[in-house]
């Protein structure tokens, strides 16, 4: 295996001749920007260190899952086997010898910056190899085996609904309402004239119908 990248933020290079991810200098730049910035460096120096040299343009889902179980030896997560004693332990009491990786969130959020990424260097999004079939596989496989070795249940959050969308939704309820109560007192005024109509009809002397 190469040796991990290394990136000098004060001499930013290119590659466009071999078609890799160009590194640019950082700016002043939001957190998410920076970050998703030097991921994209460091999978273009991966990409040049890659023996034979990858091309970005060749890159598969394949290649992707290759450069994601690289990443595993810088990672910092104890997961552990299926014969650890503290296999499914969400705090183990004591160290043990299982090896360390990258967590499935970090993964996670990497790939999604880097598809990103992807396309804002230029590349098409049906080509966009960080969004294989084989890249979203592999991480609902690590997301289920780490939170089977850790005992930590993964659940996926819910997207809020947009504030103007819940707005609506409390006014047609709203209106729904004002609807039912409507038709309720109407059928209670009905109700009321029949009764009053039938106890008229019952009081009726019956020299008057005569």
């Amino acid at each position: 295996m190469s040796a991990p990248p290394r990136y000098n933020s004060s001499s930013p290079t290119s590659d466009s001749s071999s078609g890799n991810p160009k590194l640019v200098a950082p700016s002043s730049l939001s957190r998410y920007e920076s970050q998703k910035r030097r991921d994209w460096n460091t999978f273009g120096q991966y990409l040049k260190n890659h023996k034979p040299p990858l091309v970005l343009s060749r890159c598969s889902g394949a290649h992707i899952l290759e450069f994601l179980r690289y990443l595993d030896q810088f990672g910092k997560t104890k997961v552990h086997g299926g014969v650890c004693p503290f296999f499914g332990h969400p705090h183990p009491p004591a160290p043990c010898p299982c090896p360390l990786r990258q967590a499935w969130g970090s993964l996670d959020a990497l790939v999604g910056r880097l598809r990103a990424a992807f396309e804002e260097n230029g590349g098409r999004p049906e080509t966009n190899p960080f969004g294989a079939r084989a890249v979203r596989l592999y991480l609902r496989e690590v997301r289920d085996s780490q939170a089977k070795a850790r005992g930590i249940a993964y659940e996926k959050k819910k997207r809020k609904k947009p504030l103007k969308q819940q707005q609506q939704q409390q006014q047609q309820q709203m209106e729904m309402q004002a609807v039912g109560g409507g038709v309720e007192e109407e059928a209670a005024g009905l109700m009321l004239v029949g009764s009053s109509a039938a106890r008229g009809s019952i009081i009726l002397p019956l020299s008057v119908l005569n």
